[in-house]
């Protein structure tokens, strides 16, 4: 169960992982989009890329920086959903998955850190 507090941090991560992306020319289609078992953060389009975007945000770097938390399987169900979504507005060309972890100090200030692509299916 998620506390009042880490929710309200993983808000003011996404607004803040939102307006970066604003800033950097991509356009917001969707924000906490559900599909099944899946939400995925933000949904964003640059030039004819549907991009997925995972936001972690955290408090402290102690365990590991946000975008550590993000496993082979999260990865996989991200993708699932976003193929669906994709399917939804019937958009074709390519979709990739981003990762943006946000690490917020007591007095406001925060650390963002962006990945981008970072899905690479390995084939056994």
């Amino acid at each position: 169960p998620m506390t009042k507090e880490s929710k309200k941090l993983g808000e003011r991560g996404e607004a803040i992982a939102a307006d970066y992306l604003l800033k950097k020319g991509y356009s917001i289609l969707e924000r906490n989009w559900r599909w099944k078992r899946a939400e995925i953060d933000l949904i964003a389009m640059k030039e004819n890329t549907l991009v997925l975007v995972e936001v972690k945000t955290r408090s402290y770097t102690f365990f590991g920086t946000p975008d550590a938390f993000v496993t082979d399987q999260k990865e996989a169900i991200l993708l699932d959903a976003g193929y669906q979504y994709a399917l939804l507005i019937e958009h074709e060309w390519s979709v990739q998955l981003d990762i943006i972890g946000i690490v917020m100090n007591e007095d406001e200030s925060y650390t963002l850190k962006h990945l981008e692509d970072v899905y690479f299916p390995t084939f056994e």
